[in-house]
């Protein structure tokens, strides 16, 4: 039941494959892989309980198999964090509030494009576009001050300030 509830959770979209789980003490890997270890091992513990424990027992093999798999499963996690860096992890919204430097002809509301350099010193260009009447020509510095995710864009005004 654990991996069905799991598969339908990243089916409506509640999981994602990629992100961790760190409410489960498992940050660092993916959760696919934390949750299949925890389900994996709760189960082996379950069958082995089942057979070793007495009748009068069976009713905690359960829980003592749940707890045991948590502890186990952080354990064999531990290892693998190194194999899943958090550096790799970037989104759009990291270069807002950072300068940049027109490339194209111009940036106007309706088209431009832009040079940004990341915090890790990476650069892109990316599409911008101009607020109101601003109108910037190719090398002019602008301030990335919001990304339209509908659009797939982000929104500069100029700036004076050197990059």
């Amino acid at each position: 039941m654990a991996v069905v509830a799991y598969w339908l959770a990243v089916i409506a979209g509640l999981l994602d494959l990629d992100h961790d789980a760190p409410w489960l003490g498992f940050g660092g890997v993916p959760a696919g892989i934390a949750i299949s270890l925890l389900v994996a091992i709760a189960w082996l513990l379950a069958l082995i309980g089942g057979q070793v424990l007495p009748d009068a027992a069976l009713a905690a093999v359960p829980f003592a198999a749940a707890a045991g798999a948590w502890l186990a499963t952080r354990a064999l996690i531990r290892p693998l964090r190194r194999a899943f860096p958090d550096g790799g992890r970037h989104s759009r919204d990291d270069l807002v509030g950072r300068p940049c430097v027109i490339r194209t002809g111009a940036a106007t509301p309706d088209f431009g494009q832009a040079e940004v350099a990341a915090e890790d010193g990476s650069t892109a260009v990316v599409q911008v576009r101009t607020t109101g009447g601003d109108r910037l020509a190719r090398g002019d510095k602008a301030l990335i001050f919001q990304y339209d995710k509908d659009g797939e864009f982000f929104w500069v005004m100029p700036y004076e300030s050197e990059i």
